[in-house]
């Protein structure tokens, strides 16, 4: 059952589902003031790395600035454009934020602890198919940048939303390929399973244990579906003036932005539990302190990924969405078969695991070359038009211009 522990699933009592309910109460408030704090750490980081001053204006550091930005929002103007679908339009901003909250439910932030008798995990819910359930939530997120994009009734919009399904469609199999390899190693499609196999040390990290290609493929694939720099080409403002979200004020449009942050620490905290431990660490022999430390480590280790993003933006200049297409099906999908192949074949036995190697290697070498003559011909195709102005003429154009110069 979701929410509640195999230990005591057999009998729920009052004290069960009370514990039960404190976990979601307390897991929506982390994370909610976790995205708070994002919000603030993001432009204060930002703002230091280009050497601004950031928000300084309403509490100490201008900790309270994103509350006031917040009230703000809430009380401008809610607008409805004309052509707009009302129901679909006022719907898509929750399927955008929701998912963010299904996924950390999921995520073991710290060990067990005994409350009223009944052992207690640090876990919303640890349900048999975890993996699976973050996958759909993934998936189901980009519904509503779609349908936002759609119902607006805008072009603009419509674009944005036709991005973001390409984007999505072209990053999920990497990003699912990663993860197989993951359950390979594992056995089990538990988050907390997951991070048990990992809890024997630095050495039986993921990111260790299969190497740091599969970390650096679901890394960049999960900053593509959060449509993060250096990927953000849904929102791109010198191209689609705001994206999926140009139509929307108010209330919607806050909930689009807390939907952006929650999901960027939801994976952060992600990328934490599969390749990285997650709550594992050195943990002090202190009878009553030992439950705080695994959750120390979880809070700076997900504090660690949550600033590479934010470095991500600050250093990283946005991919055109033709860069974006190729990344994913011309490097990371084939990269991540073959290293999947590899690691199913040293799984089988050492010799497998070579002889997967070499096929792999074969294969990626192939399949570059392949590319690199599919690019040169359409280079070659371009440089054949001739050039009158700042764009090429198509042929039918040159057929035109030559026509009027021979009657000249």
């Amino acid at each position: 059952m979701i929410g509640v522990d195999p230990v005591y699933s057999h009998g729920l009592g009052l004290a069960v589902w009370l514990i039960i309910l404190i976990r979601l109460v307390v897991a929506f408030a982390v994370l909610l003031n976790a995205v708070i704090l994002m919000i603030w750490f993001e432009r204060k980081a930002i703002s230091d790395m280009q050497s601004r001053i950031g928000p300084q204006r309403w509490g100490p550091f201008g900790l309270l600035q994103t509350i006031a930005d917040g009230i703000k929002l809430i009380f401008k103007e809610d607008l409805m454009p004309a052509e707009a679908d009302r129901l679909v339009f006022r719907l898509a901003p929750f399927l955008a934020l929701i998912p963010g909250f299904i996924t950390f439910a999921i995520v073991p932030v710290g060990g067990t602890l005994t409350i009223a008798g009944h052992p207690v995990r640090l876990q919303v819910a640890d349900p048999p198919m975890g993996i699976l359930l973050m996958l759909a939530m993934s998936g189901i997120s980009v519904y509503g940048v779609m349908l936002a994009g759609w119902a607006s009734g805008s072009k603009y919009p419509l674009i944005s939303s036709v991005r973001a399904s390409a984007q999505m469609i072209s990053y999920e199999a990497a990003l699912g390929l990663s993860i197989v390899m993951i359950v390979l190693v594992t056995g089990s499609l538990s988050t907390h399973d997951i991070v048990a196999s990992q809890a024997h040390g630095i050495w039986n990290w993921n990111v260790i244990r299969l190497g740091v290609v599969p970390f650096v493929i679901f890394l960049i694939a999960i900053t593509a579906e959060l449509n993060r720099p250096p990927f953000d080409v849904v929102e791109a403002e010198s191209e689609l003036v705001g994206g999926f979200h140009t139509e929307y004020s108010s209330f919607r449009f806050a909930i689009f932005y807390l939907a952006e942050f929650m999901n960027t620490i939801t994976m952060s905290a992600i990328i934490v539990t599969l390749f990285f431990g997650g709550p594992a660490g050195w943990v002090p022999n202190v009878a009553h302190l030992r439950w705080v430390f695994p959750i120390l480590w979880f809070l700076a280790k997900t504090t660690a990924f949550a600033f590479a993003y934010i470095w991500f933006r600050a250093a990283l200049p946005r991919f055109r969405y033709d860069q974006v297409m190729d990344l994913g099906w011309k490097r990371l999908i084939p990269l991540s078969l073959g290293w999947l192949l590899v690691v199913a074949g040293f799984l089988i036995s050492v010799s497998w695991g070579f002889g997967m190697a070499a096929l792999a290697l074969f294969a990626w070498t192939l399949l570059t070359r392949a590319f690199e003559l599919g690019s040169g011909r359409e280079r070659g195709a371009e440089a054949v038009l001739p050039v009158i102005g700042p764009r090429p003429l198509a042929p039918e154009a040159l057929r035109e211009l030559t026509d009027e110069d021979e009657e000249a």
